[in-house]
């Protein structure tokens, strides 16, 4: 059984006579005749009860009928579905991301100009660390990251880049260090202070280019904590428990504890990427329309 079949027989019971229907189909009568013919015999019984005027349907033939219509009808919702998936207009795209890129205002603008672009693409969206969003990347838990850094150089993973921001030294409020918003801080002068940082597998990069400017300005840091989200280290500043680095679209995390500052003398310059993270191979439509709004929008 073909589908054109279906459609023959759904023309005939609906014109209820085969010169009508072959022509409303643009074909010849004969060949209609047998085209019905074949698929009665298929099936196993009459669809038409023939007589001079042209047809009627049999009992078998009106139960068929209905379930004609309503596969014919089925196919096109699922090829216009299809369609729609294939370009990205409708499916599933799950977003995993870290909290430090989260504060960046690029970050939500990107994720409301998605849902604004392609509402039928349904968003989940899952915060992690910068190794959790890589791991689910891997592992396909996720489609895309959002993370600072690139914590894996596995050949699996493809990143791409969408900017670079200064990172920001952070101080409870009242600490000596502090001059006034306007005056640098020299990477000198945290040799006696006790540091708050990312763990390695967390932030590496920008955990690297620290320690690699303090040891560049003559002394070993002291590493008071180590922790899992850039987040937990701020809250630890406030606490009175030590310094930090952050990037600089983190100024304002509780700001009525501790003061943001920007930092001099620092070899390597001190910075902090965002970075999308994928698979290497095969991005879906929704996914590759994703990755190229983002590039859009970090280049406004």
């Amino acid at each position: 059984m073909e589908l054109r079949h279906l459609r023959y027989f759904i023309m005939v019971a609906e014109e209820r006579h085969f010169t009508r229907a072959a022509a409303r189909l643009n074909m010849q009568q004969p060949p209609l005749s047998q085209q019905v013919r074949a698929l009665e015999q298929e099936l196993g019984f009459d669809l038409f009860k023939r007589h001079a005027k042209g047809v009627d349907l049999t009992a078998g033939g009106l139960v068929f009928l209905e379930e004609a219509r309503t596969l014919l009808a089925r196919l096109e919702q699922g090829c216009r579905k299809a369609y729609r998936v294939a370009h990205g207009i409708e499916g599933t795209l799950m977003i995993g991301f870290t909290s430090s890129t989260a504060a960046h205002p690029l970050i939500p603008k990107i994720i409301r100009a998605y849902r604004e672009r392609y509402p039928g693409v349904e968003l989940s969206l899952n915060e992690g660390s910068a190794r959790e969003v890589t791991e689910d990347t891997l592992e396909k838990r996720i489609d895309i990251g959002i993370l600072r850094a690139p914590v894996s150089g596995a050949q699996d993973l493809t990143y791409h880049p969408l900017l670079s921001e200064e990172m920001l030294l952070t101080l409870p409020i009242g600490h000596p260090l502090f001059k006034g918003t306007d005056v640098r801080i020299s990477i000198h002068d945290l040799k006696h202070e006790r540091l708050i940082l990312v763990r390695r597998p967390g932030a590496p990069g920008m955990y690297a280019s620290l320690i690699e400017a303090c040891r560049n300005a003559g002394f070993e840091p002291t590493i008071a904590f180590e922790v899992e989200r850039m987040l937990t280290n701020v809250s630890l500043v406030a606490a009175g428990e030590g310094i930090s680095v952050v990037p600089a679209s983190m100024r304002g995390v509780h700001s009525e504890s501790v003061v943001y500052c920007r930092i001099s003398d620092a070899q390597p310059e001190l910075v902090a990427p965002i970075n999308l993270v994928r698979r290497t191979f095969n991005p879906s439509t929704p996914l590759q329309n994703f990755i190229d709004l983002a590039q859009e929008l970090a280049q406004v």
